[in-house]
């Protein structure tokens, strides 16, 4: 298991809307997600650095902090909000598991419970000690110096499949395989890795009432060492014991009505596994075959099982005929970075942007985001584990994860465990490949945008590829003669039909977005698009 993920709390996940009916809406009509341009606006007020309003007794406040690997579905006239565990100091512990929140606006955020209310699934010690059965091994036991299993509650993702919503959660059972010790309890490394991790599966009729109905176990973490569990140390990674890891699920129905389930994290690399839609779980777990067939990558080498990449989000983009595949880089806690593949294929093979094969090991392009810094505000870095998902009614994507502060953030050591849900408007390219815009979306309202609008500074990122490094902005500055000159240089022209800003070979796409940075936030216009090489181009128009 992942022993690192104990202390930085991972998790990932992945968007998709459906309708229901909502109990306490009264059947009202659903509103669009953008308002009228004509209606004045007003923008959001709530701070980034939310350290004051942290605590539990203050969640009521939280619009979108404490988010961390978010998962939204549509019922009625709210998005829901699905997290892993996961708050600066830990405050939800005892309070549930699994936070949820909802907005019908995707800007306005209200705290709505927890979604699972038990201390732990009661199938999971029961699973556990199965395994371990089979295993020769003695039974997994609640540890009384911790008052019960040591276990982590990762990563759920929530879909409308059929007339039931389903939310697929991992479980991590952090004790060692051999001894069955908790990895908590000091100096009880006993030179096994540690227990399968689990994703289990609960179904509700409507998200408004946040009851949910625990179906057990889907599927485990598979190995084919049988009881070959020895690690040398605890800085041993590349012999990992298990082949396929069961967390970070993301789930999908595909055109022609099959149910999928894209799991995985480290561990030799990403796997896709067919559903059975009336059950919502694989029809067997026998071999290890049937735990799924390998659709990603990070390192082309069976013999080195660890490798940086995790938390897939797959979804399907009717108006390109490709499935695409979100993927997270590196660890989370500032290296964070999101790539994307895509395939005709649910299973693959899914390619990236120049043409690699990432389920042999391509290094996957393009990159959507990176650690980044605008003038005027800290940045933020860890920006990965995403979902992706469509607006019913304007069709319009977008992308959301959770952002963390950079450390010492206004003089706070331990800012980097503030972690803001983000949710960005994505845009495709004429090439059928997605880009994020690089503010967060604020239901600004679309006025038109003309080529006198564009005429000004600008400041632009290139998110370059570095491990743990934010990528600062530069100045742009377009003139009114069409010439571009400071961090890209040539000429620059405008399609308004297709929203298109081209400097020099670069096309990017411009909309109107808030500036989070400046001070008060206003509405300005921002762009994005790729290289040839697949990096992000990130734009905003300075005030």
């Amino acid at each position: 298991m992942i022993d690192w993920k104990n202390i930085l709390l991972t998790g990932c996940a992945v968007f998709l809307l459906a309708a229901c009916s909502d109990d306490d809406d009264n059947g009202s009509a659903e509103q669009p997600v953008n308002p009228p341009a004509e209606t004045e606006y007003v923008a959001p007020s709530y701070a980034d650095d939310y350290g004051a309003i942290s605590g539990w007794d203050k969640r009521a406040e939280w619009n979108l902090a404490n988010v961390h690997d978010p998962s939204v579905e549509k019922c009625g006239d709210y998005y829901y909000m699905y997290g892993t565990d996961a708050s600066y100091g830990n405050v939800h512990a005892g309070h549930g598991h699994f936070p949820v929140r909802r907005s019908k606006d995707l800007v306005n955020w209200e705290f709505h419970g927890m979604a699972m209310q038990q201390d732990r699934p009661l199938w999971v010690r029961d699973t556990i000690n199965s395994l371990r059965a089979k295993a020769g091994l003695e039974p997994l036991i609640d540890d009384p110096r911790l008052n019960g299993l040591n276990l982590g509650y990762w990563a759920p993702v929530v879909r409308k499949m059929g007339n039931k919503y389903r939310m697929y959660y991992s479980i991590v059972v952090d004790h060692y395989i051999k001894t069955g010790v908790s990895t908590a309890v000091e100096h009880s490394f006993d030179n096994s890795w540690t227990e399968h991790a689990l994703i289990g599966m609960m179904e509700c009729d409507n998200l408004a009432n946040n009851i949910w109905l625990d179906k057990g176990m889907v599927i485990h973490s598979a190995t084919d060492k049988g009881t070959d569990w020895y690690r040398a140390s605890l800085n041993s990674w590349g012999d990992a014991y298990f082949k396929w890891n069961a967390i970070d699920p993301s789930v999908i129905v595909t055109p022609e009505g099959e149910h999928w389930m894209i799991y995985g994290s480290w561990h030799s690399g990403i796997v896709a596994v067919k559903l059975n839609p009336e059950t919502g779980k694989p029809d067997k777990l026998e071999t290890l075959a049937d735990f799924g067939t390998r659709v990603a990558r990070r390192v082309n080498n069976s013999a080195y099982r660890w490798q940086g990449q995790e938390a897939p989000e797959v979804i399907y983009n009717p108006e390109t005929g490709y499935y695409y595949l979100f993927l997270a880089y590196d660890e989370l806690s500032v290296a964070y970075n999101t790539r994307v593949c895509r395939s005709k294929s649910i299973t693959g093979p899914y390619v990236g942007y120049d043409g690699k094969d990432i389920s042999t090991g391509g290094d996957c392009w393009p990159i959507l985001t990176h650690p980044y810094k605008f003038n005027n505000h800290p940045g933020w870095v860890g920006i990965s584990h995403c979902c992706v998902f469509q607006n019913p009614d304007t069709k319009e994507w977008y992308y959301s994860s959770q952002g963390r502060l950079p450390a010492n953030t206004n003089g706070n050591e331990f800012s980097n465990a503030i972690m803001m849900g983000h949710v960005r408007s994505i845009k495709w390219t004429e090439d059928g490949w997605p880009v994020v815009m690089p503010e967060r979306y604020a239901a600004v309202p679309q006025d038109e945008i003309t080529e006198a609008d564009l005429v000004g500074s600008w400041e632009n990122i290139f998110l370059n590829y570095q491990f743990q490094v934010q990528q600062a902005s530069t100045i742009l500055t377009l003139s009114a003669d069409k010439k571009a000159s400071g961090a890209i240089t040539g000429n620059w022209n405008y399609n308004a039909e297709t929203s298109t800003l081209t400097i020099g070979s670069y096309k990017l796409i411009v909309q109107r977005e808030l500036d989070w940075e400046a001070e008060p936030r206003v509405p300005t216009i921002v762009y994005a698009g790729l290289t040839e090489k697949g990096i992000s181009i990130w734009g905003k128009k300075e005030q």
